[in-house]
């Protein structure tokens, strides 16, 4: 892998409460310095769509971060999006409605914003919340919904992306890792797991420790 490489797997992120639209300036300018894709808050997409080059990848989020948002609301959101240009969305599953065993919910609510919206959907399954049954749930949920990827963690609970998940993810769907992943040792370790994405606010710090670490 080289730096370009690894830099299409990065999806540059910034996702807080108080991010400003200067945050998400910041971030496109840094990913296409770097070559890296970004993902930004939904209200600032039509923004950064006009601001960014064409050919840096906007990823935006659904139902963020507790995925909690009614189903019809969500795929709105979904729509909305699309609308304002975004080029991937990363949708929050109901992680409740999972735990209590509604999967055919879960899986209505995603398969309903991938009919509507032709663009990746990557369902964020929120690693830690869950036991390693559903995990398996929420990835089977997800195949059967046509969603493009699993992701780890919205970064918003406790813990984040770790390597057995990203293991147990990948015999499913291509895995975004994301939580908790600010160097290259951690980026590389999600990568041999079976990651094709990583999601980090530490784009440039793993692209340059990277670097550093080949030098």
């Amino acid at each position: 892998m080289d730096r370009a490489e690894l830099a299409s797997t990065i999806d540059h992120t910034v996702l807080g409460p108080e991010t400003t639209f200067a945050d998400v300036t910041r971030v496109v300018d840094e990913a296409v310095e770097y070559g890296m894709n970004v993902c930004i808050p939904p209200c600032y997409v039509a923004e950064a769509r006009e601001y960014a080059p064409e050919d840096c990848t906007v990823a935006t989020v659904i139902g963020f971060p507790h995925g909690q948002n009614a189903p019809a609301v969500k795929r709105a959101e979904a729509e909305s999006a699309r609308d304002d240009g975004a080029d991937e969305l990363d949708v929050v599953i109901n992680v409740g409605r999972l735990k209590a065993g509604d999967r055919d919910a879960v899986r209505a609510e995603i398969a309903a914003i991938v009919e509507a919206v032709p663009l990746p959907v990557k369902v964020i399954i929120e690693t830690a919340l869950l036991t390693d049954a559903a995990k398996h749930a929420a990835c089977e949920v997800a195949v059967e919904a046509g969603a493009d990827f699993v992701k780890t963690s919205t970064g918003f609970a406790d813990g984040g992306a770790a390597v057995e998940d990203v293991e147990l993810m990948a015999e499913y769907l291509p895995v975004k890792a994301s939580g908790g992943i600010g160097d290259w040792k951690a980026a590389r370790a999600m990568l041999a797991a079976g990651a094709e994405r990583i999601g980090a606010s530490s784009g440039v710090a793993i692209v340059e420790d990277f670097e550093a670490s080949r030098s």
